[in-house]
């Protein structure tokens, strides 16, 4: 009976050390929260450029404009509590470079800082996949860059690059 027991206990012991040497799993990573994603959309997590070759559109006030800005880019970036845009052949609607922020607590609206059209405005932005979309209006009466009027609304329908 004595071998018995002490079997039983042996192999309680012997079953409770191999449940208790088993590989613990790693916390979860903590979700991320609303601000984090909508900066990840735009910025891909550091910097993301987006262009209108491969596929993209711009519209303004109903007609497609694509062919103005064909060779448009935007590179979004955010480091930290840094976050700042460049643009190559924006055709003047854009600043070369500068700073965005969210407008308020609204995580799908930008405005981006500069002297040029487009800065200063509400940008609202969806991404969908490898899609971006800007919307904007620009509604200052006579609003005009050397090349003419500028004033409308927008929409860039950007590519991923």
């Amino acid at each position: 009976m004595q071998k018995i027991v002490l079997s039983l206990i042996i192999t309680g012991f012997l079953a409770v050390s191999l449940f208790s040497c088993k590989d613990k799993k790693d916390d979860p990573t903590p979700s991320k929260t609303p601000e984090e994603l909508a900066i990840e959309d735009l910025t891909g997590g550091s910097s993301q450029a987006w262009v209108i070759a491969g596929g993209g559109s711009v519209v303004r006030d109903g007609r497609s404009e694509t062919n103005i800005y064909q060779d448009f880019e935007i590179t979004f970036a955010a480091s930290g509590s840094n976050k700042n845009y460049s643009t190559i052949n924006s055709n003047d609607l854009f600043d070369t470079n500068g700073n965005w922020s969210f407008v308020g607590t609204n995580l799908d609206k930008i405005t981006l800082s500069g002297t040029k059209p487009a800065s200063e405005r509400e940008v609202s932005f969806t991404r969908t996949g490898n899609d971006l979309r800007l919307v904007f209006a620009i509604t200052v009466p006579g609003a005009e860059l050397p090349s003419g009027a500028v004033a409308g609304n927008y929409t860039f329908n950007l590519k991923k690059k």
